[in-house]
């Protein structure tokens, strides 16, 4: 009776006391484990070949992000490599300043200047001479060189910008903030070192680029982008604040 008078006077204590019950009484939920790596199980793809045991061969590994078919090896750059079937050959490598890598039992191999596809089968060739019969090698490009880029005329912040990875002159342009007043967007400029330290010059028609016209080009490292001024556009201009001043100055 006493307890029954306590929980009717005292309603607010009795639903704290229940709810701390209640709360002790809970079991806690069990968090779910994430595996290791070890223990998580291998996904084949269903369209990855087989093996002789009918196990599913390692799947092609991606190469980076932004990597396309044309892109050309050049110093610096970090590659997977790896002979199918030979897994001591599995490693990383660095293209070094003179665009070469070290590769076991061929040594020193140029590829810098080559697309992966080119630079594999060239690779496959030095293996196949001497080492190995009909040798699969896959070269993957993890990191890009540092590239640096030159933008200048009327742009809204020309200057130097570096870049990793693949760059057009799309991108290119976009770093520089886009374009300053009476910028002439169908005649930009692209100044280049040939072979042979040359230099070339390409002319691009942006309004062309952007309607699918003409192909977005790639721009290298070292490349020089003017963006020149429309003259008539800026000649006009001229004209108009010399009438203006004209007018408003009495003394002339």
């Amino acid at each position: 009776m006493c307890h029954q008078l306590f929980m009717t006077r005292r309603p607010w204590l009795a639903r704290t006391i229940a709810t701390l019950a209640l709360a002790a009484a809970w079991p806690l939920q069990a968090q779910p484990q994430t595996p290791t790596a070890a223990q998580a199980p291998q996904a084949v793809p269903a369209s990855a070949p087989l093996d002789a045991d009918g196990a599913g061969l390692r799947p092609t590994p991606s190469p980076a992000e932004g990597v396309d078919a044309n892109y050309r090896i050049a110093p610096n750059d970090l590659m997977a490599f790896d002979v199918f079937g030979v897994p001591d050959m599995k490693r990383d490598v660095r293209v070094n300043a003179s665009g070469e890598v070290s590769l076991p039992l061929i040594g020193q191999v140029p590829v810098a200047g080559l697309t992966a596809q080119a630079a594999e089968r060239l690779i496959a060739q030095r293996y196949q001479e001497k080492y190995l019969q009909d040798p699969q090698v896959s070269l993957f490009i993890k990191e890009f060189t540092t590239q640096r880029v030159a933008i200048e005329g009327a742009v809204i912040r020309p200057g130097i910008y570096p870049v990793t990875g693949q760059l057009t002159l799309l991108r290119a342009l976009a770093l520089s903030g886009g374009f300053a007043p009476y910028a002439d967007i169908n005649q930009i400029v692209v100044y280049r070192h040939g072979s042979g330290g040359a230099r070339e010059q390409f002319t691009y028609d942006l309004d062309k680029v952007r309607a699918g016209q003409e192909k977005d080009p790639n721009i290298r490292s070292d490349d020089v982008i003017v963006v020149q001024r429309n003259a008539r556009r800026t000649a006009l201009r001229d004209s108009l604040f010399s009438d203006i001043l004209s007018t408003l100055n009495p003394f002339k």
